[in-house]
């Protein structure tokens, strides 16, 4: 299938998830969806013997620099050799995302990553918890308000 096909197949189950749609992106098409229906959507994709997404290549955390987070889902399809990217975006004051890692484990780690740098909360995640950093760290690092603390534990951090 290609992007246009995967779009509509999504647009046909969940009309009012598609935010919208870029299929002549610049790297790889890709479909922005409702935050709160990015786990339906997802359970969609990776169940529907058409598209049959099984693999989460990756997982990334974005800050768009105007009070927004986002996640990108890059998905691909091992037994239809298909892709597609998946984008979500929520103001930065809640940022909070249903976890997809009921559907791809690997979706775990990810997530994680992502809360830890950026601050997304993941819904009903099973151990959101930091994984880079400190537990006691301060702040969300690759968000671009991020100032860099000026001593942690009595160290000083080197800029």
């Amino acid at each position: 299938m290609n992007a246009n096909e995967i779009h509509d197949k999504i647009k046909s189950q969940f009309l009012e998830g598609v935010v919208e749609f870029k299929p002549d992106a610049v790297v790889e098409p890709f479909i922005v969806v409702r935050p709160d229906l990015v786990r339906e959507i997802s359970r969609f994709i990776s169940e529907d013997p058409e598209v049959k997404f099984d693999y989460l290549m990756s997982l990334s955390g974005v800050d768009f620099n105007d009070g927004n987070l986002g996640v990108v889902y890059h998905l691909y399809s091992m037994e239809k050799r298909h892709r597609i990217v998946l984008k979500v975006k929520v103001p930065k004051d809640k940022p909070e995302v249903p976890s997809v890692e009921s559907i791809w484990k690997t979706a775990n780690w990810h997530e994680r990553e992502a809360f830890d740098l950026f601050g997304i909360m993941f819904l009903d995640h099973p151990d959101l918890r930091r994984i880079l950093l400190p537990d006691d760290w301060e702040g969300y690092p690759l968000r671009k308000d991020y100032k860099v603390q000026e001593y942690y534990q009595g160290m000083k951090v080197p800029y």
